[in-house]
């Protein structure tokens, strides 16, 4: 097994990023792999009072700039309390979004700008980004369709966000991966989950499972 690694998992609403986690920690600790899954905004009790806000449909009102604040202010927390900590212990860490997630939704769909938002969460974790990270690339409006195909998922504030405020988040996510083409790898997200899981599956077992 290579050196533990900071894996981030990324995409719009609906992708399927959360399911395809969970399957993927069963698999590493089938392997007997050292793995800790955690998921932003949240993760520890902090940064989770932090997505309530930051996430309540009835908050409507909230500035970008108090959104952006907001995300970088819960990702500081959870990556200095949960996800450092795991990864000075030797665990590789799968963390459901985290930088790239501000850059897409708020520094492009939001219109802020990347730079400026990268700058702020630079701030917030000290620079440390992701050392490999999954792009789960899906059309908006199927992502959508999805989440309101789900009963049991939680519907918060972006769910409800307009089908152009999503499409500019996929922009956003393609203006990202231009910058990090090397860290970055796209998941065809438009699948069957089992499918999505043979595809990230391929991806990591030669990462982080001994040959």
């Amino acid at each position: 097994m290579k050196n533990n690694l900071f894996i981030t998992f990324e995409g719009p609403e609906g992708a399927g990023k959360t399911t395809v986690i969970n399957k993927i920690i069963e698999r590493l600790q089938q392997h007997n792999i050292d793995v800790l899954g955690t998921r932003e905004p949240g993760g520890i009790e902090i940064a989770e009072k932090i997505r309530e806000v930051i996430l309540n449909p009835a908050h409507t009102a909230m500035d970008e700039r108090t959104e952006a604040l907001l995300y970088a202010a819960a990702r500081s927390q959870h990556f200095f309390e949960k996800v450092e900590p795991a990864l000075k212990a030797g665990k590789h860490v799968l963390c459901d979004r985290f930088i790239d997630s501000s850059l897409a939704y708020q520094g492009f769909a939001r219109g802020i700008g990347i730079d400026e938002v990268l700058s702020i969460n630079e701030f917030a974790i000290g620079k440390r980004m992701p050392d490999i990270t999954l792009y789960f690339d899906i059309e908006p409006a199927v992502g959508l369709a999805r989440i309101h195909a789900h009963n049991e998922r939680e519907v918060n504030r972006l769910d409800n966000e307009s089908l152009l405020f999503h499409e500019q988040v996929r922009k956003g996510y393609y203006e990202v991966i231009k910058r990090y083409p090397n860290r970055i790898k796209i998941i065809n997200a438009d699948q069957s989950i089992e499918e999505v899981v043979e595809e990230v599956w391929n991806i990591l077992r030669m990462l982080v499972v001994q040959k």
